[in-house]
């Protein structure tokens, strides 16, 4: 029976929490994709981290391309060492054998340098070159089993790379392996996206699906989707702690003291209604020491800075202790972004984080039905990680209906993530706009939720002591008439 004792990490970010820790000693497991999936990137980057860690890995070619214009592009990928070659890492090609004496020969190969270099770990880049070369279905899964049973007498752990398969064909060698890794791309638009999928791992849970990756100048960096990573919290919440300021006075009058610690409230408006400004107030509210970060993908972090020292707050005098993070939805990639973010706010000890623009995460991805539990759990690990969150949303209401002050405030998808809502209007009266707020929701607290007006100036967001300017404001919104064109645009016009 396989544990956790017989098992050992790849070395590929993101990899080993897919396969629940690793794969197997001794196993042997299937690579394949389409030529430029990555898979020879892959078969050596997990090499070079075994030889990294002492061991002794074995790189098998059955192609014809050579040995030094392999090296030539692996050289420019950071995980490549010069010194691992040829001590703890061997290239071997079998090419040639495998013409000349078939899969016999090639075994012959295996057993010969498996065990002459003691290599713990094996990648046969080729395998559909096996493939063709057998001369039946039964002289390959002969050849399968007795790279088995070299793996086992050796304790040699064995990746086949090979070109991507006919999901209706199920090759032989699927049915004998003990793990199954497929890399796919796929076009969204005219943009590319690379996944990775396990179709089967032998004597342990993995994570199903496909998940995101990328090829960098590191190699392989997967990115495990985070609905299913963070299925539960990495801790549990301890839902208590002191109330937390929200920057603004009079909001925290509203909300009855000020938001839970370890929550998550949305403050939702059209452009230009004050997102940004609460979200700056938030961020510089609590104590000079508190790590704060804000997450954006629209303003970059001068014009942040820029914007808060207009508005007078303290962003700059903060220092180091508040981190301002920028990401342009451009190339992003979803679960990247929030891989990166929950990172940053762990290497940093954050407890107050802004996110300014939360539905940008629906636009890295076109997969809609998504968003709703990919926010659920990283909304969720926040609070695990005793983060209290204000993120803005935007709205499309551009003015308030008369005697409807909140139609077009759409909050679907996002109460059930969030503990409080607030939300921003513009009022149009006669020529003069007006800004109004309303707490919308706030769980298990008593709040006020009548509309106050407020104005923006040095400090940011003022908010009226009480509602009745508002609700003068609503109450003229709902009486006035048709506007009428001044006299002298209609001599204009009558011209």
């Amino acid at each position: 029976m396989n544990s956790d004792s017989d098992r050992f990490l790849t070395g590929v970010p993101g990899l080993d929490t897919i396969l629940g820790g690793g794969v197997f000693d001794g196993g042997i497991y299937i690579v394949q994709g389409a030529p430029g999936a990555g898979k020879t990137i892959l078969g050596n980057q997990i090499c070079f981290a075994q030889a990294a860690q002492g061991r002794n890995a074995l790189y098998i070619t059955l192609l014809a391309e050579s040995h030094a214009r392999m090296i030539g592009h692996m050289r420019r990928l950071k995980f490549f060492d010069e010194a691992a070659i040829p001590g703890r890492m061997s290239y071997v090609g079998a090419f040639k054998t495998l013409e000349d004496d078939g899969l016999r020969g090639l075994l012959d190969v295996v057993r010969r340098e498996v065990r002459t270099r003691n290599a713990s770990i094996l990648v046969l880049d080729g395998l559909i070159t096996v493939h063709e070369k057998a001369r039946s279905g039964l002289e390959l899964k002969k050849f399968i089993h007795e790279l088995q049973t070299q793996a086992t007498f050796s304790n040699c752990t064995m990746f086949l790379l090979t070109s991507a398969f006919d999901a209706e064909a199920y090759p032989p060698e699927h049915t004998m392996v003990d793990g199954l890794i497929e890399l796919q791309s796929s076009l969204h638009g005219r943009r590319a996206e690379r996944s990775l999928q396990v179709h089967k791992l032998r004597g342990s849970w993995f994570m199903g699906g496909t998940h995101s990756y990328r090829i960098t100048d590191s190699g392989h960096a997967i990115y495990p989707r985070v609905e299913a990573l963070l299925e539960t919290p990495s801790v549990w919440d301890s839902a208590d702690g002191p109330m937390v300021s929200v920057g603004i006075a009079g909001v925290d009058k509203m909300l009855g003291g000020g938001v839970d610690t370890h929550s998550v409230t949305v403050v939702l408006g059209p452009s230009g209604s004050g997102k940004t400004t609460a979200g700056l107030q938030f961020l510089t509210g609590g104590p000079a020491d508190e790590p704060a970060m804000h997450f954006g993908f629209h303003e970059n972090p001068r014009a942040l800075a820029i914007k808060a020292e207009t508005l007078k707050l303290r962003l700059k005098e903060r220092g180091e202790t508040i981190s301002l993070l920028w990401r342009p939805q451009t190339e992003a990639i979803l679960d990247e972004v929030a891989t990166e973010l929950l990172s940053a706010i762990k290497a940093r000890g954050v407890r107050r984080l802004v996110i300014d623009g939360i539905e940008g995460f629906s636009k890295l991805t076109d997969e809609k039905s998504r968003v709703g539990s990919f926010l659920s759990a990283l909304c969720n690990e926040l609070r695990a990680l005793g983060v209290t969150t204000l993120a803005t949303a935007e709205t499309d209401q551009a003015g308030i209906t008369p005697g409807q002050p909140l139609k077009g405030v759409n909050q679907t998808g996002l109460s059930a993530v969030a503990e409080n809502i607030i939300a921003l209007h513009l009022a149009a009266l006669r020529s003069e706009n007006h800004r109004l707020m309303t707490i919308l929701k706030s769980r298990d607290r008593r709040t006020d939720m009548r509309m106050r007006r407020f104005e923006i100036s040095d400090g940011g967001i003022l908010i009226d002591d009480d509602y009745l300017k508002a609700e003068g404001i609503l109450r003229d919104i709902s009486s006035q008439g048709p506007l009428s064109a001044p006299a002298a645009d209609l001599k204009l016009t009558g011209e």
